[in-house]
């Protein structure tokens, strides 16, 4: 059926016929909801085997659950709002379903910018910005070693893409692996943070700032610990310190730093961010959109944090859908001053050619319709999964 633009008008005259997923050989896996309109949208749900996220597809989206009345399939794909509330709201979910729902949620997104013509960020309310500030990521070395952080600041500063900002481990400052849950630090390891980050100052220069990156390992004093230990390289943040969900540990380290203050990449929902807010615990929020509830969830993030005028950046070290859904919010986030992105982004080959323009460490945001993504499938069939069916 050949592919055609709908107006306005054309609401209810397109129906969503079929909902199917591929997981690629990087481990991705990409979700595909078609209509009888002949267009179809993307997501993508992050790293999940393909067959629990068919799974999940059939009991959240094509009723193949207790709840039938909940199922996308025969229902019309600009109903976002509602089939939103459906997926994440109307029945209970679990961590990987919350990542598939959020996959689903982006593909509806993507599909209904299709059906009108329209990027994202229009249906969205409009683009603030016509392109967007990027941070990346520091390699993994011994952060103490002067002359391993030589070769790293030289190749850091060399990037094509001219990244003003990385994100630098402490996991790779004391020697554990990265995610590794090692609550308390002796002050050994809180040595060896303030010379790595004294390094990382010394050889990227004033010119480039640092977020000191955590995954939610400390505890209150630990990371007490390695924000007094940090300070004085002045970070632009200091990202997850502590456990994922809100505490008064994050209350007390707020009261005992000057550095600024981040998390938010587990978030689920406006309701797991209100208590960062409400307690001003933190300096910014970083919801991630295949962890937070797709688009619709993470913008409904972004808009409570306008009311406590808390900035947003978003989390984003998936593929090249992530990265084009993540553009195309932050253009609509008017307090949104960055956002993640790895240096592999624009060498991402699912779509022919590359749609995302980098340059001077900032995306512009596309005006294409829907994710602006024209996926290449037949580039998308070789990298299948082994094992994986092609869209199924």
């Amino acid at each position: 059926m050949p592919q055609r633009h709908l107006s306005p008008s054309d609401r209810g005259q397109a129906t969503i016929t079929d909902i199917r997923a591929m997981r690629l050989d990087s481990g991705f896996c990409l979700v595909r909801i078609d209509t009888d309109a002949g267009v179809s949208g993307y997501g993508e749900c992050g790293d999940l085997d393909g067959d629990l996220v068919r799974a999940s597809i059939l009991t959240h989206a094509k009723g193949g659950a207790r709840l039938p009345h909940l199922q996308l399939v025969g229902k019309d794909p600009l109903d976002i709002g509602v089939h939103h509330h459906n997926m994440f709201y109307a029945y209970r979910q679990r961590p990987s379903h919350m990542m598939v729902c959020s996959g689903l949620d982006m593909a509806l997104w993507d599909l209904a910018g299709k059906l009108l013509g329209q990027p994202v960020h229009k249906l969205l309310g409009g683009a603030f910005r016509s392109e967007i500030e990027l941070y990346s990521h520091c390699p993994h070395f011994d952060l103490t070693d002067a002359g391993a952080w030589r070769d790293a600041a030289a190749d850091l500063k060399s990037d094509p893409h001219g990244f003003k900002t990385f994100k630098v481990d402490i996991h790779d400052a004391i020697g554990i692996s990265m995610q590794e849950y090692v609550p308390s630090l002796s002050p050994g390891d809180i040595r060896r943070i303030r010379r790595s980050y004294e390094l990382a100052r010394e050889h990227l220069g004033e010119d480039i700032d640092i977020i000191v990156h955590c995954h939610n390992e400390l505890d209150a004093p630990s990371a007490i610990a390695v924000a007094e230990a940090v300070e004085a390289i002045r970070p632009i943040y200091f990202e997850d310190p502590l456990q994922p969900g809100f505490s008064e540990n994050w209350v007390a380290l707020r009261k005992t730093t000057r550095i600024p203050i981040m998390t938010g990449e587990n978030i689920e929902l406006p309701e797991q961010a209100l208590p960062f807010l409400q307690t001003q615990a933190v300096d910014c929020l970083q919801p991630d959109i295949v962890n937070s509830g797709g688009i619709t969830g993470t913008k409904a993030i972004a808009d409570l944090a306008a009311l406590y005028r808390t900035p947003i950046t978003l989390h984003n070290v998936s593929g090249l859908l992530l990265n084009a859904a993540s553009q195309q919010l932050a253009a609509a986030i008017f307090d949104c001053p960055r956002i993640e992105c790895t240096r592999r982004a624009t060498s991402l080959e699912w779509a022919s050619p590359n749609p995302l323009l980098i340059r001077d460490g900032r995306m512009a945001i596309s005006t294409a319709p829907g994710l602006g993504v024209d996926l290449h499938h037949d580039w998308l069939d070789v990298h299948r999964y082994p094992g994986e069916r092609g869209w199924a």
